[in-house]
């Protein structure tokens, strides 16, 4: 149906249907982190709630959720209908479907969807989604990140594909058993998976409600309008580029420690061509994938970055009206990479720990934008950390995922951002009072870096130090980057300080780690120290306001420049 052709609703109506979409996905989040039993998603909120319509479009999503978890929605139901039509399955009322494939639209395989079809009669009329992080599905070693020495997907745990945990309203038990029969925490893994389902059906269930009190023509009518305002409101901003081609390269860390160079100091380019409202991004030459788990799926993390990072850059909340969270912002953008690239693997090449290009990716993005918006990025932000703790005792097996967070780059008129997720992850970190009464571990150290930030007319941002005690015998396993490739300055800003990985700190065992490590066991006193990246300052550091560096100095703040 054409533009000209499609029924139209009057503003106010579209806005209410809208906050009811945005609202339910909001009540669906809550719904979500208050039943789980995992800190990941209770505390640290990296899961995703969305609704869509019958064309697999998203409509909305939670103001709660990662973009990285909310953004790869529509590729998992995707991924769901290529499964079902090679198996000959359908969608039928009732079902309840759990999907994890990292090569059928999965962002990764810890992040698993729950997906319930929506029907009004026999009518497919939309789908209400709910993705979470889990915590032990299944891989070589405990927990779900750090599984930085899988040679494949299969080693990285359980593939679900598209599985029917429900089936016309009928509840798969053989499924769920051989779920919770593959994660050795599987009241805690089961758990959060049934808030994932309940989340997932009040979804329905409101999705449903205001269909029955406007009609489904007004609703979809509504929703066309809100996708056309969003699309439209990015184009807007594209336009303002000029013409052109921009590029850029990044660098990652890689395998410090492998003895082959290709699987160290990776590049990343990005070459992005505006031609008038339409942006296409091209990662030709980025490095070739490797059989180590760095690779990015390309829908489900790729995309997700880029789309992501142009959205913060163009639609900036402070300088512009709120711009609604759906297909539209998909639209004006086209992205390619070479089959067989770290940004476009081969099945079944291992993906668990994509974060770490992916924010490479996502930095790059901003920085081939630099020259023709300078007001609008940021310089190099400092990656992330992610720590799989594990043990046993008498009650049983546990995990915990900690977030080291990074920081960002100065920007202009303002400093970097100090201690944050970056970019396209967004979650928050843990509090260290949930941490020690639920795990023996002893948070010992949790600080800013006090010196290391880029020097420039603005400072990049400050990374943290955090140092964890093991109380007992145990193991841990990471997944970072940033101790090799620091974080670049912009505008004549000067490089942030590289992060750094070090086991028993200050001892006769004092141990330096890369920022990739497999599992390996812990005792009892144990130390283990990480030290996130610092931002890369933003301008000439001859031009900074001396009374913010007389505060850096107050503030015991050193920047690169003036060690």
């Amino acid at each position: 149906m054409s533009t000209l052709d499609r029924p139209r609703v009057d503003p106010v109506t579209a806005a209410v249907i809208g906050g009811a979409l945005t609202s339910t996905a909001v009540e669906m989040g809550y719904r979500l982190a208050r039943a789980s039993y995992s800190s990941i998603i209770r505390e640290s909120e990296d899961f995703g709630c969305a609704l869509l319509d019958h064309e697999r479009r998203q409509l909305c999503e939670s103001t709660q959720s990662t973009p990285l978890q909310s953004g790869p929605i529509p590729g998992y139901v995707r991924g769901i209908d290529r499964r079902f039509a090679e198996l000959g399955d359908s969608w039928r009322p009732g079902d309840v479907v759990i999907h994890n494939h990292p090569y059928y639209g999965a962002s990764h395989q810890p992040d698993v969807g729950f997906v319930v079809p929506v029907f009004l009669g026999e009518q497919l009329i939309g789908f209400s989604v709910t993705t979470a992080h889990h915590l032990d599905l299944g891989a070589l070693t405990p927990g779900s990140c750090g599984i930085v020495d899988a040679s494949d997907a299969f080693a990285e745990g359980l593939l679900l594909n598209a599985v029917k945990v429900e089936e016309e309203g009928r509840r798969n038990e053989s499924a769920w058993r051989i779920v919770a029969d593959n994660t050795r925490l599987p009241q805690l893994v089961v758990g959060d998976m049934e808030a994932q389902v309940a989340a997932a059906k009040l979804g329905a269930t409101r999705m449903l409600e205001l269909v029955q009190r406007y009609g489904l023509e007004t609703v979809q009518a509504a929703s066309e309008q809100l996708m056309d305002h969003s699309e439209a409101s990015l184009r807007q901003q594209i336009e303002r580029i000029p013409d052109g081609r921009y590029a850029a390269e990044g660098r990652m860390d890689g395998f410090l420690d492998h003895p082959d160079p290709a699987y160290r100091d990776l590049l990343v380019k990005v070459a992005i061509t505006v031609s008038g409202s339409d942006l296409h991004v091209d990662l030709t030459g980025t490095a070739d994938q490797v059989d180590l788990p760095i690779n990015m799926p390309f829908k489900g993390t790729v995309d997700i970055a880029i789309c992501l990072t142009l959205r913060a850059i163009l639609l900036d909340s402070v300088r512009h009206d709120a711009v609604a969270s759906n297909q539209g912002l998909f639209r004006p953008i086209t992205i390619e990479a070479p089959l067989g690239s770290l940004a476009n693997p081969r099945f079944p090449a291992p993906t668990i720990a994509r974060f770490c290009p992916g924010n490479v990716i996502a930095d790059t993005v901003m920085r081939a934008l630099a020259p023709v918006l300078p007001d609008q990025v940021a310089a190099g932000v400092g990656n992330l950390k992610v720590v799989a703790y594990s043990g046993a005792s008498e009650q049983g097996s546990w995990v915990y995922m900690d977030i080291v967070e990074g920081s960002y780059g100065g920007r202009s008129g303002k400093d970097g951002l100090d201690a944050v997720d970056t970019l396209y992850a967004n979650t928050r970190n843990n509090p260290i009072e949930d941490i020690e009464s639920h795990y023996p571990l002893r948070v010992r150290r949790y600080e800013l870096v006090d010196e290391g930030a880029g020097a420039g007319r603005w400072r990049g941002g400050l990374g943290s130090v955090r140092e964890i005690e093991f109380l007992a015998d145990g193991g841990f396993s990471l997944e970072g980057d940033g101790n090799l490739v620091p974080p670049p300055g912009l505008f004549g800003g000067h490089e942030g300080r590289a992060g750094s990985v070090t086991l028993n700190p200050g001892t006769a065992r004092e141990q330096a780690l890369p920022s990739k490590t497999p599992y390996r066991k812990a005792r009892a006193g144990d130390v283990l120290r990480l030290v996130a990246p610092c931002g890369g300052g933003y301008g000439d550091p001859a031009q900074r306001d001396p009374a913010a560096a007389a505060r850096d100095s107050e503030d015991g703040i050193a920047t690169v420049a003036s060690r």
